[in-house]
Parts: structure tokens; sequence; C-alpha cells
């Protein structure tokens, strides 16, 4: 079993900037890739982005591309959301969560393709 813990939300005027970090404990070599989603009340959970380890594959959602930016560091089982230009639209609870092994890639923005999810950081983002 893998537990993720996402970190690293907070407060932010729009333009600025903030970097999430999903840590992960267990086991770790079980896993397939790692993405991230948001949710604010009363929606759904949308997909934001996801990277997957083998192949190595990174994919964003149309509203975060170009601003937000996904890396590994292998040593420490954590992947980074790089959250720059930050607009109050980008206000949610970021949760992050391991693909599921044999997901379609066509499949990665839904939240079935998905398990092991963490308990969500908060990011609220001011005009």
């Amino acid at each position: 079993q893998v537990q993720l813990a996402e970190s690293g939300g907070g407060l932010v005027q729009a333009g600025g900037s903030l970097r999430l970090s999903c840590a992960a404990s267990g086991r770790t070599f079980s896993t397939y890739g790692r993405g991230w989603f948001r949710q604010t009340p009363g929606k759904e959970r949308d997909f934001v982005a996801v990277m997957s380890w083998s192949p190595a594959r990174i994919i964003y959602a149309d509203s975060v591309k170009g601003r937000f930016t996904l890396s590994r560091d292998n040593a420490k089982n954590t992947v980074y959301l790089q959250m720059n230009s930050l607009k109050p639209e980008d206000t949610a609870v970021y949760y992050c969560a391991d693909l599921r092994r044999g997901v379609p890639w066509g499949s990665i923005g839904t939240t079935s393709s998905y398990a092991n999810w963490g308990l969500g950081t908060q990011v609220t983002v001011s005009s």
C-alpha cells in the first residue's frame, strides 16, 4: 500500500507562485505515475496534470498549460507541482494520487484511473 501526502498549499496573490509537494511512503515501487487534481466546493474533482514513470510522459490540463510544471525527486519519492502566474480561478483543494496500472492514455483525466488519494492541500489565490 502507498500513502500520499500533499503539502505546500496556502494563500497567494494573483500572479504569484506556489510549489505543491506530493510525498509517497510505503510500496512506492508498485506505482506507475502520479497525478494532480483539484476540486472546489460543489464541483467535481478536475484533472490538473499527470506524470507517468514508464514511458516517461507528462500531460497538463489546458487550463494550466504553460503555468504549471511537474517534476520528480526519486530519492525523496516526491512529485512537485510548481504553479506560476496563479489566477483566482486556480483556487481549490489540490489532491495527488497514483496512476493505476494499464490506464489508457485517453483516460488519464478521470478520477477512476487513480488510487491512493491524499487528503489534499488548500490553495487560495486572491485577486
